[in-house]
């Protein structure tokens, strides 16, 4: 086949560079047939001539432009063409030789490859196929009904050399218009293009009778399973799989083949639209249970919190083949937020991939809707992260259940593309699309895309196109909103009706395989429901880990040894002549006696490290630092060559990336991988604080509450650059009151460090204690470089994590005012105390907001006199940061009433004038100490 360009329509020719090589003499018959269409001008193509081949003049003019420059670029069917050219004369006629045909032959293999899908029959609610999309027709071409059974050259098509043009033609629709079409033509590797067309275009596979049975089989055992709840537990919501039934024969396919390429596990990811017939049928959950949690009597003990519906929860399992082999998995817990699930379980598979030897030996399948595919944003984002280093997990199987509706939404209403598939080209997958009603296709699409995936490790997606036959929840009517559809759909035999018919149309399975394979399905269902009459077993109180005094401190010969990896570079190694003078201070600073927050998280790191803690770090810039203080990857300017230096240390590694301009899919990520990772310090630093905006859902679904619902811990950190320093409403503001009005029952941890000493114990009391939660920093920014915002090494050698840092300044006997804050705006307080000779007033930091440390800061509270005023001081407007969490928490433990000195309500964080910021933030210092 010619070696045609990825791209569908040119807006421009591409202008000739050099002038035409000269050609061996051929015949004279080639000479007139290529003189018909090209010339010796620069321009490639005459212009009386460019209508000569069709549609695909310009392929031709690209494929003659290719063998110019290079003869051995394109196919042998072009080098012959092109080959015969010579001088003819100005009037000689146009030829229609063989060569001339081959050539509109190969536009029209082109034209089906790049827009067969188009004419495919892959919609089982269509009456009548498509019809042929006019860039198929033989005539667009420049061919005629009587070349149908003329042979010519096709270059290796269908593993043949020549073809008749009928045999052709057949191939092509059988390819690429029947019941399965593929879209890959998008694709800039030739390697990839052609890998699938030697799949897609070779004859189907004949199907065995165990194969056939196999399928059956699935799909009676999905019918089934729906059928049964339908009629036991009407008017349910379940999010039934009916109509696209097909997708539990496309994930026992996918594991089929898993099994057989030695992966050891598979995790999906799915949203709750059969998710409960993938949990029955392929992870292997218990129908007891299933119908257990239908009768809402599942032990309440089993799990920490209040649990969730039964259609969101997740599960493990094992997958098991008929010869006895096996493979793990797993279905990730989700909430209705749909495609968010995407990223949850892109990162758990990245963390199970970094503990095999084997390289992307973790499957991962992510089932989608259609409508959620084509409108949510973090699909695009997962998607864009696929290829990462940071990120790669050699290829996600994303399965796409095409109901043609999302909830009332029609298609027309819910995207422009054509196709719900069509984000998936920007990352130049491949997409199978597959009638839903062929379930034999359907295992051919499922075996293709996994080969790909092995073979390529990129995504692949399978567009399952089927139907709902029931509404968006089994409560709701679809026939108001789409009448004809569902009118349609109720006259639709299901798709294990329809394929039992085949079979026993074909004589390769009798009636009594049919029954025997329902019945039995059914009855084990029935037994099943029998048992929920019984109370469930009791699996006992899930134990709630209580946080344990990991010893944090480290010694002095520890800090000096991870400090020195600072300036120890490989030989010749040329680090930038701007950083190198920072590292060479980082390493002195022990000496010096202050330690600045760069280096104290250095020192977090570098000693997990040796304790065997792995450490992630991803986030917008984080290899660097946002503010250029960390610097953990450094860059030789003359190679490019990349150095960790703290990875000489071991025995763990530190991984740190800078992850794509995304937060919604980022953190998500982050979170999953903290997950399947309970071993590891994972990290995920924004830019910005206010940057975690974009993944709110994150932060509400998974982050705050998934213990709650699901008993799934989680120990993800997020690092959030915070403080008012007068860049405007935007970069100011971590949105601490957000966070904390997520908090309860212990769920996270909230802090706001103002030392490099506390953060440093901070981090290794979230890597080393027992209690798996997640943690939330608000970090600091121009502290970073304040020299009164540094720590002594004793205090990385000594202590721990204090909650609440007590003023050792002043007498607490002569004290009659008690400022509390957090993080930055200390320091301003502090110095105007200095310069003001202030004694009176103590200024006692709370570095923890949640869990709130009560006890701690009850007894501080009670070493100044009860007479003493009690302030809350805070940068932020009074409406926002931690002064409605922090206020009432104050004003129980205080004699009097707790004041609140801030800036007063506002819409937006901050203003955005400089000299206005400074004279806010001046006259609040004031009135802190007024």
């Amino acid at each position: 086949m010619p070696s045609a360009s990825p791209y569908v329509q040119r807006t421009r020719r591409r202008p000739a560079v050099r002038r035409h090589r000269r050609r061996p003499d051929c015949s004279q018959q080639g000479k007139k047939a290529f003189y018909a269409v090209m010339s010796r001008s620069r321009s490639g193509l005459e212009p009386s001539h460019v209508s000569e081949f069709g549609l695909h003049s310009w392929l031709v003019e690209e494929q003659h432009q290719r063998y110019l420059d290079d003869p051995d670029s394109v196919d042998q069917v072009w080098r012959d063409f092109f080959a015969t050219a010579t001088e003819a004369p100005a009037d000689a006629p146009p030829q229609q030789d063989d060569a001339d045909k081959a050539v509109r032959l190969a536009g029209l293999i082109h034209a089906y490859r790049v827009r067969g899908h188009l004419s495919a029959a892959t919609d089982p609610l269509a009456s009548e196929r498509p019809p042929l999309h006019p860039d198929l027709g033989i005539h667009a071409h420049g061919l005629v009904d009587e070349d149908l059974d003329r042979e010519f050259a096709v270059a290796g098509f269908a593993g043949k050399t020549r073809a008749r043009l009928r045999d052709v033609l057949t191939t092509l629709q059988d390819a690429y218009c029947r019941t399965v079409s593929v879209e890959y033509m998008h694709i800039r590797d030739a390697r990839e293009r052609s890998w699938i067309q030697q799949r897609v275009e070779a004859p189907r596979p004949r199907f065995t009778q165990a194969e056939q049975q196999r399928i059956l089989y699935r799909l009676g055992a999905a019918e089934a399973f729906e059928t049964f709840l339908h009629v036991k537990y009407v008017g349910h919501k379940r999010y039934s799989l009916e109509g696209g039934e097909s997708a539990i024969v496309l994930l026992d396919a996918l594991l089929h083949r898993a099994i057989g390429d030695g992966l050891p596990e598979a995790v999906i990811g799915m949203a709750h639209r059969g998710r409960l017939n993938v949990l029955a049928n392929i992870v292997g959950k218990s129908y007891a249970q299933m119908f257990h949690e239908f009768e809402d009597a599942a032990d309440i003990r089993s799990i920490h919190g209040s649990g969730d519906v039964k259609y969101h929860l997740g599960a493990d399992g094992v997958f098991r083949a008929e010869d006895g082999r096996s493979i793990a998995v797993s279905v990730v817990a989700n909430p209705s937020h749909l495609e968010i699930v995407g990223p949850v379980a892109e990162g758990v598979v990245r963390a199970k991939q970094d503990l095999t030897a084997a390289p992307f030996a973790v499957l991962p399948v992510v089932v989608h809707g259609d409508a959620a595919f084509a409108g949510q944003g973090v699909v695009a984002e997962t998607l864009n992260v696929s290829q990462l280093e940071g990120y790669r997990t050699g290829g996600t199987v994303h399965v796409v259940v095409n109901n043609q509706l999302g909830f009332t939404t029609a298609p027309a209403s819910g995207r422009s593309s054509t196709y719900a598939t069509d984000v998936a080209r920007t990352v130049e997958a491949p997409i199978f699309h597959v009638n839903g009603d062929d379930p034999e296709a359907v295992v051919q699409v499922a075996h293709a895309a996994f080969e790909y995936r092995q073979a390529f490790h990129k995504d692949v997606v399978i567009d399952l196109v089927c139907y709902r036959r029931h509404g968006h929840s089994e409560v709701d009517d679809p026939s108001i909103t789409q009448p004809a559809m569902y009118e349609r759909i109720a006259a639709k035999s299901s798709v294990r009706e329809l394929y039992a018919e085949t079979l026993l149309r074909q004589g390769d399975i009798g009636e009594k395989d049919v029954e025997f394979a329902r019945r039995d399905y059914r009855d084990r269902l029935e037994r099943a429901f029998a048992e929920t009459r019984e109370p469930p077993p009791s699996t006992g109180e899930v134990s709630v880990a209580s946080p344990s005094a990991a010893r944090t401190a480290i010694s002095e010969v520890t800090a000096r040894h991870v400090l020195a990896t600072q300036s120890v570079l490989p030989p010749g190694f040329a680090v930038h002549p701007r950083v190198l003078p920072q590292l060479q201070r980082r390493v002195a600073m022990p000496d010096t006696g202050k330690v600045d927050w760069a280096t104290g998280e250095t020192l977090a790191i570098g000693s997990l490290l040796l304790d065997g803690v792995p450490v992630r770090l991803a986030g917008q810039d984080s290899r660097r630092g946002t503010f250029g203080q960390r610097h953990a990857v450094l860059t030789d300017r003359t190679t490019g060559a990349e150095y960790v230096p703290l990875n000489a240390l071991g025995p763990a590694a530190f991984s740190p990336y800078d992850s794509s301009l995304s937060e919604l899919a980022a953190v998500a990520f982050e979170y999953g991988y903290s997950l399947a990772r309970p071993d590891a310090l994972v990290l995920w630093e924004a830019q910005f604080g206010d940057f975690a905006n974009g993944a709110q859902t994150v932060v509400d679904e998974y982050i705050s509450s998934s213990e709650q619902k699901w008993g799934q811990r989680s120990g993800v950190t997020l690092l959030l650059p915070h403080g008012l320093e007068g860049q405007g409403p935007d970069h100011s503001s971590g949105r601490i009151e957000r966070f904390l009005q997520l908090c309860a029952q212990d769920n996270m941890t909230i802090a706001m460090p103002s030392l490099p000493g506390n953060y440093f114990h901070l981090l290794r009391q979230q890597a080393l204690g027992g209690s798996r939660r997640p943690l939330v920093v608000f970090t600091p920014k121009s502290m970073l470089r304040l020299k009164a915002a540094t720590s002594t090494l004793e205090e990385f050698t000594t202590g721990g994590f204090r909650a609440v840092i007590p003023d050792g300044t002043c007498d607490p006997s002569r004290v009659r005012r008690v400022l509390l804050c957090s993080g930055k705006v200390f320091y301003d307080l502090d110095a105007y105390r200095r310069e003001a000779g202030v004694t009176d007033t103590a200024i006692v930091r709370l570095e923890r907001l949640y869990p709130f440390p009560g006890d701690e800061l009850h007894r501080e509270l009670r070493r100044h006199p009860d007479h003493a005023e009690v302030r809350w001081v805070q940068e932020e407007p009074a409406n926002q940061g931690a002064w409605t969490f922090v206020g009432p928490r104050v004003g129980s433990m205080a004699a009097g009433v707790v004041a609140r000195v801030s800036r007063p309500d506002a819409s937006a964080p901050a203003v955005g004038s400089a000299h206005r910021h400074a004279a806010e933030q001046r006259g609040l210092v004031r009135d802190a100490f007024a």
